[in-house]
């Protein structure tokens, strides 16, 4: 294995006041992020997810092993499958599978077993983890990989939103189906995420339970 090092020649130093309103202006560009749950039928082109996705692909990962594989889903009737099959597990969540508290806390989104934007959203997204990778034929172990695919989650959520689109994070539980759906059923890959991604519907709304985010001295210290 090569462990040649390249000059670092991309970076690009800001003066401090220049950071500063970058860091500003990002905030609230992220600010304006939401999860929505009514999506435009609008098309979206594959090529601005194609880009998204290649975003996502710069996350920073255990042992450069990049653990990830994602499945982008515009066919209607593959969407319509994940749609039947969520909504058959979301019927038990919320018949009372997902135990009292669980779903008092979810009373002020408002959310329910009904995934209509399953299958009106122009595209969904399926994140996979994956236990190993290859490299020139060999089998080789990944490491951290949940923390791994986390970050590059974030990176995609963070693409699609900077392009202009909706997004929705959907995590059914069991998720296994989506391995069947999505051709990955083998015992590598584990499904991580569903990632709605659209034009929000005319009439999108946002709970304003949603809107309340923690305040800078909840979240974090500076030591």
């Amino acid at each position: 294995m090569s462990e040649q090092h390249l000059p670092l020649t991309d970076f690009i130093e800001y003066p401090q006041d220049e950071m500063i309103k970058r860091a500003e202006d990002n905030y609230q560009h992220v600010k304006r992020r939401h999860s929505i749950r009514k999506f435009s039928d609008r098309a979206v082109p594959r090529e601005i997810i194609e880009q998204c996705i290649l975003a996502a692909g710069t996350a920073p990962n255990g042992a450069n092993h990049q653990p990830w594989h994602f499945v982008a889903i515009n066919n209607p009737d593959v969407k319509s499958q994940i749609r039947e099959q969520a909504e058959a597990i979301e019927q038990a969540f919320y018949g009372g599978r997902g135990g009292e508290e669980w779903l008092d806390n979810l009373k002020p989104l408002g959310t329910n077993a009904n995934k209509p934007y399953l299958e009106h959203a122009p595209w969904l997204i399926a994140v996979f983890t994956k236990k190993r990778s290859e490299d020139n034929g060999e089998q080789k172990q990944n490491y951290y990989v949940h923390e791994s695919v986390g970050i590059a989650t974030g990176f995609l959520l963070q693409a699609l939103h900077n392009a202009g689109l909706g997004t929705l994070t959907h995590t059914p539980k069991p998720m296994s189906f989506l391995s069947k759906v999505c051709g990955r059923d083998n015992d590598n890959e584990r499904p991580y995420m569903l990632i709605v991604a659209g034009y929000p519907a005319e009439d999108a709304t946002v709970p304003a339970h949603a809107l309340e985010k923690k305040s800078l001295e909840e979240i974090c210290d500076f030591l």
